[in-house]
């Protein structure tokens, strides 16, 4: 039998309250509380403290406070990463970051979700004693290639991939997948150009 974790990551209804993502959830509050009270100047402290939060920490590694997450432990990153100011991590399942990515402020990521349908996002004659939510919960994965520029207030929604070497302009709401070596803006984000092969090589778009 599945764990709720298991269903999570697997992108199924899970309990939301059960006591093993609760655990991973108040670490999470623990762990970021305390990166968000770090001096900025204590890079060693703040590495450990994000080393023990993530699942994956690569080279060169920059964030920002302060910087929310909900489980830390499903948040992959590679190196040459910058998240700046005030950025949100709804990492149910999981959130990957490639490398040589640039993520401005308040950046939102989400992978939880529920459904549209009320009679499926409620559960009917829901009992308070229970220790089930009166919401059903699913989650699924976010993933930002390499090479990636995400532009100030963008909200990434579930299930999104972002391709190398695009950019997403300030304010965009995506909630489709973007591919590769595009810039795209807007709510809901749509590509409008795609990036010049011979302009990237030169550092232009």
């Amino acid at each position: 039998m599945k764990t709720e974790m298991q269903k999570c990551l697997d992108g199924e209804v899970f309990n939301t309250s059960n006591e093993e993502n609760q655990s991973l959830i108040h670490k999470a509050r623990k762990l970021t509380k305390s990166y968000n009270s770090t001096e900025s100047t204590d890079a060693e402290n703040r590495k450990d403290i994000l080393r023990g939060l993530f699942a994956k920490l690569g080279d060169n590694v920059n964030i920002d406070t302060p910087f929310y997450c909900d489980y830390g432990k499903h948040i992959f990153v590679g190196s040459n990463v910058i998240i700046n100011i005030n950025c949100t991590f709804v990492d149910c399942n999981k959130i990957e970051i490639g490398n040589n990515v640039l993520i401005a402020s308040n950046v939102q990521i989400y992978t939880a979700t529920h459904s549209t349908d009320v009679n499926e996002r409620l559960v009917t004659d829901w009992d308070p004693g229970t220790e089930l939510p009166f919401f059903r919960t699913y989650a699924l994965p976010v993933k930002i290639e390499d090479n990636v520029w995400i532009g100030g207030g963008v909200i990434i929604l579930p299930g999104v991939t972002i391709g190398k070497n695009s950019v997403i302009g300030a304010g965009s709401v995506v909630t489709k997948s973007i591919p590769e070596n595009c810039v795209a803006v807007g709510n809901p984000c749509k590509i409008i150009r795609k990036i010049n092969e011979q302009n990237r090589s030169h550092g232009k778009d």
